[in-house]
């Protein structure tokens, strides 16, 4: 049996911080007509806590899973069966072709930059080109993290390490109601990938690196590149179990692969095309296939120009437009020929003699 390796988590929190971090969230003097009233939530919430209950509402796995008698979590259960619908939407030919558009920019003008971002503009450009070609656009706007009210993407908490067979698809991470991991966005954003015939990203580049929202995004995602789509085989998040699994022979199943991509990643300094290379990998590791050189874009817009005069750099600069245009245009393109049944992904079809 693999060793597993423990002494790195704290013990829990005691009674006393624990009511100091769950009060935080009523520091508003608003709430002190309330207090009697948060006291009885904080003690409830304490319960929870020191109980682990994780999962509070559960129903019988079922037909279909390992072990039916295993004792779901009901919220996993309807986001996969959102999934599992966007699945067939997908590969149903009479279905409208979908494209998913992905800001990656966490700024907007409702919060506090208080300006659009260049990156939501240029998503702007693409969707309506492609909306010419009478395809679906779904945009996802991942500024929403910071300027919408309990809008969060936690982050991945790395159970691919320990085994793939422990990073479940979807994640099954979370919510986590005793640590008040609760409304996590992915639940919807596995969805909409699924859904999607293609993906566009548009990104720029923070401090060399995709922005954080974006990343949180990607890391989530990688449950859709191996993940396992039973939690009643490791019975939950039971580690000596994945890891049997995993030494038994793990097949890696490729969730999302055989979908189009395009990118559009831009910055006024350095780093553009270290990140566009950098998701471009990452797309293609995942089974998705690139619609050409023209949707593989990484632009300078105001080059070491000040940040406050970028959108007029961006207003200028009608070349750039035009190449983002040219990337919503290979997309659509590839599209048409994915769902003609003339462009297939070279690597889910290829034996992969280090799967991973």
């Amino acid at each position: 049996m693999i060793e597993i390796r423990k002494g790195q988590a704290l013990a829990q929190l005691a009674r006393a911080e624990f009511g100091v971090r769950f009060r935080a969230s009523f520091t508003d003097p608003a709430f002190r007509a309330e207090d009697q009233s948060i006291a009885r939530l904080e003690e409830i919430a304490w319960q929870a806590y020191s109980e682990g209950r994780k999962v509070p509402f559960t129903q019988k796995a079922g037909p279909g899973y390992v072990n039916p008698d295993y004792d779901l979590s009901v919220e996993w259960i309807a986001t996969k069966q959102r999934i599992d619908e966007a699945q067939l939407r997908w590969a149903d030919p009479a279905s409208p072709s979908r494209v998913l558009l992905i800001c990656g920019s966490a700024r907007n003008d409702g919060t506090c930059p208080g300006e659009i971002s260049k990156t939501f503009r240029l998503l702007g450009i693409a969707r309506e080109t492609l909306e010419q070609t009478d395809i679906l656009t779904d945009v996802l706007d991942l500024s929403l993290l910071v300027s919408e009210y309990g809008r969060k993407i936690y982050p991945c908490k790395g159970c691919v390490s320990t085994a793939m067979p422990l990073c479940h698809w979807p994640c099954s991470c979370y919510p986590n109601h005793s640590l008040n991991q609760i409304n996590d966005w992915m639940a919807e954003i596995y969805e909409r990938w699924t859904a999607a015939h293609a993906v566009i990203i548009v990104s720029p580049v923070y401090w060399y690196q995709s922005p954080s929202a974006l990343k949180l995004m990607i890391d989530r995602l990688v449950c859709a590149d191996g993940g396992n789509p039973d939690p009643t085989s490791t019975s939950g998040k039971k580690a000596g179990k994945a890891k049997e699994l995993e030494m038994a022979g793990w097949d890696y199943p490729k969730h999302l692969a055989g979908r189009v991509y395009g990118l559009i990643v831009h910055g006024d300094v350095e780093g553009v095309g270290d990140s566009r290379r950098a998701l471009s990998d990452w797309l293609d590791w995942m089974g998705f296939i690139d619609a050409g050189a023209q949707a593989r874009l990484d632009r300078y817009i105001g080059y070491y120009e000040p940040y406050a005069t970028s959108h007029e750099a961006l207003d200028r600069d009608g070349q750039v437009q035009e190449e983002a245009r040219n990337v919503a245009r290979a997309v659509a393109k590839a599209v048409v020929e994915l769902r003609a049944g003339r462009l297939h992904a070279v690597q889910p079809i290829l034996s992969r003699p280090r799967p991973k």
